[in-house]
């Protein structure tokens, strides 16, 4: 029976006022008051965790969950709100420091993937909008690149959060028509772009004109050349309109590159992974390790 004790940490559980208790050490972060704010907006009872206390001299001192006890005063207006607290009674002030300095050391987070998959098992409607798009275009959503396989799932999901359905749906059908489905076509900063002249230049855009000119070249080589102009998607974005409009004197109508700009906010997406893809954009539009 020692043994197995030696694997319990010595807590007790109370529920305790928001008001009795404190949380602003020296070794804590700053409050992120727009976390709290987007917390609470999206409130859930069910993804509340029990506080981590150090009970010293009498005092509440919260070392885990101070930005949940300030979403939980703010949901229910006032500080009198009791939140379940998992207490330590043997712990001093450097001991606490050294625990919230190394309580996510060893935490393997969800990947995009991972969350993805656990939303369609709740039935959430985005997610199953989403998938159910991607597979009518014989596709599916993936952790590993391979053909007809999609692994940038947060890129399609940040498409559809900014823009919707017919976006997305968009996105798809001109990238499949353009590129047969290769799978480098499919990266965050590819499907990006493509969202990105769709939305700027809307029924200016010729699809099957652009499906002729951009479908002559190659993924890597439109990737190569985008380089050389800036990174990640928006120098996609401005090779896709260089191309489409052509070197030559044309008949049709071009598309003014400039325009690209008017609308400076980047499309931001969580990772896809913790690993950077080699044609990285803005933050957070990273494909997967083994994509």
């Amino acid at each position: 029976m020692k043994k197995i004790n030696a694997f319990v940490p010595k807590v007790h559980f109370e529920q305790i006022p928001i008001k009795n208790l404190v949380s602003n050490q020296e070794y804590q972060r700053n409050l992120s008051r727009a976390h709290i704010a987007r917390a609470a907006e999206h409130f859930d009872l069910y993804q509340i965790n029990p506080v981590k206390v150090s009970r010293r001299n009498g005092i509440n001192y919260v070392f885990n969950g101070q930005h949940t006890i300030e979403i939980v005063a703010l949901v229910s207006g006032t500080r009198e709100t009791p939140v379940w607290c998992m207490i330590y009674d043997d712990l001093s002030y450097e001991h606490e420091a050294d625990i919230f300095a190394n309580q996510m050391k060893y935490v393997k987070p969800l990947n995009p993937y991972e969350i993805f998959n656990a939303n369609l098992e709740a039935g959430s409607d985005e997610q199953l909008i989403i998938r159910d798009m991607v597979e009518s275009y014989g596709l599916t959503i993936g952790h590993k690149k391979d053909v007809g396989v999609i692994c940038a799932v947060s890129t399609l999901e940040s498409i559809y959060e900014k823009y919707g359905y017919h976006v997305l749906d968009h996105v798809l059908k001109l990238c499949i028509g353009t590129w047969e489905g290769e799978p480098n076509s499919f990266s965050a900063n590819m499907l990006n772009a493509l969202a990105k002249i769709i939305v700027t230049y809307g029924s200016n855009l010729n699809d099957e004109l652009f499906k002729e000119k951009l479908g002559a070249l190659s993924v890597k080589s439109l990737i190569r050349t985008a380089k050389e102009r800036r990174s990640g998607s928006l120098g996609l974005a401005e090779t896709f309109v260089i191309e489409y409009n052509g070197r030559k004197k044309s008949d049709h109508k071009k598309l003014p590159i400039k325009k690209l700009y008017e609308n400076k906010a980047p499309i931001i997406t969580i990772n896809d992974d913790a690993s950077p893809s080699d044609d990285d954009d803005f933050p957070g539009e990273e494909e997967p390790e083994n994509a």
